[in-house]
């Protein structure tokens, strides 16, 4: 099973891929985490990223893709995966299809997790006190929730026109948001997915 998972910053994308890691054994293939691993191992595309971090710039969509790409070679990714963090543009959802085809890895479902954009800025504010982060005051929590609206959110739509989206309501606690996730994702099937 091949899951790109969406949503809001807050929604908790990154609670719901761990716990489906563990439900499902599958590799959790986060583009922050595949960064720093590469910046660290010092590989060309790591040296690469490293640089235009250094100059304070963001990683182009050409690098991103190519670490990726790198990754998807790993032996752990051949019983799937998840996807957190990426595609966040619609160019980056094209690249990253015509990547998967070339790979024979299409993605199986992109799950959208809905979440009210004023819970989200609760959700974050609570984070923000219990773990003493600075930057997610509620008015960078609203800007950052502008860009998604502008530049991610229309990902789901990019999904939807290929058959490939299914929306998940991500209010209540984890547990139940995972319920409601595994109720879309058919472990057995082949095509692995109950779209809306």
């Amino acid at each position: 099973m091949r899951i790109v998972l969406l949503g809001a910053p807050g929604s908790g994308k990154g609670t719901q891929a761990g716990l489906l890691l563990e439900q499902l054994g599958l590799t959790h293939i986060s583009t922050g985490a595949l960064l720093r691993n590469a910046v660290k191992a010092g590989s060309e595309l790591g040296l690469r990223a490293k640089a235009i971090l250094d100059r304070g710039e963001l990683v182009s969509d050409r690098v991103m893709l190519g670490l990726i790409e790198e990754r998807l070679q790993g032996d752990d990714v051949a019983g799937g995966f998840i996807l957190d963090g990426y595609p966040r543009n619609l160019a980056q959802a094209a690249s990253l299809e015509t990547l998967l085809e070339k790979l024979g890895k299409p993605i199986d479902v992109a799950i959208q997790i809905d979440v009210d954009s004023e819970l989200v800025i609760r959700r974050i504010a609570k984070r923000a006190k219990e773990e003493d982060r600075s930057d997610d005051t509620e008015k960078t929590v609203r800007k950052r929730m502008k860009v998604y609206q502008e530049q991610t959110a229309p990902v789901a739509g990019y999904y939807a026109e290929r058959g490939l989206l299914t929306r998940v309501l991500g209010d209540g606690n984890k547990d139940e948001v995972l319920q409601r996730i595994l109720s879309v994702i058919s472990v057995g099937s082949s095509s692995g997915l109950q779209p809306d």
